[in-house]
């Protein structure tokens, strides 16, 4: 129960070592993008990453070349996506989500939070973590394409960030 024997520690130390460096390698000819947040899509793969890691370093059936083949599939899958989706603008729609308006000028957006699936406790307590008093002292909260919340505070004149984030209702984007 607490220990098979050498041999197996002997072969999960080199199959480890050997694994890691792979991805390490891998991770840096792909470029930093295979690993960015930047998306639900991108997380996805992270994980995937880092349990066929953990697959290949723990099971006994999974040879280290399998893993290594693993590993090339899901960072090419990763490249082929990620790098059709910047040239075809229907990939990206379907792989990428849009920002969405939470809360705007003092009030939250009702519909586009069902949407979101989520409530109004959860943006106050993102408000909260980053320092605001009143949700009066806000412009804007989005929910980002990798599901984070952005607080915008209210500024002296119209932010230009907001220009393209789609907001549910009559008109899609916001324009100031």
């Amino acid at each position: 129960m607490f220990f098979d024997s050498w041999k197996e520690l002997g072969r999960l130390l080199l199959v480890g070592v050997c694994a890691y460096v792979a991805l390490v390698l891998m991770l840096r000819v792909s470029g930093n993008r295979t690993l960015s947040k930047l998306n639900a899509f991108d997380f996805v793969v992270t994980v995937a990453l880092g349990s066929t890691l953990a697959t290949v370093l723990l099971s006994k059936d999974v040879a280290l070349v399998e893993g290594l083949l693993a590993f090339a599939l899901l960072i090419g899958l990763q490249f082929l996506v990620t790098w059709t989706s910047v040239r075809v603008s229907w990939v990206n729609r379907l792989v990428k989500s849009e920002p969405l308006l939470l809360f705007h000028q003092g009030h939250f957006l009702p519909r586009a939070m069902r949407r979101a699936r989520v409530v109004e406790q959860e943006v106050l307590a993102v408000m909260r973590e980053q320092g605001v008093a009143r949700p009066d002292d806000v412009e804007a909260v989005v929910l980002e394409t990798d599901s984070s919340l952005s607080i915008l505070p209210r500024p002296d004149k119209p932010l230009e960030t907001l220009a393209h984030v789609r907001r549910p209702g009559p008109e899609q984007t916001l324009r100031h």
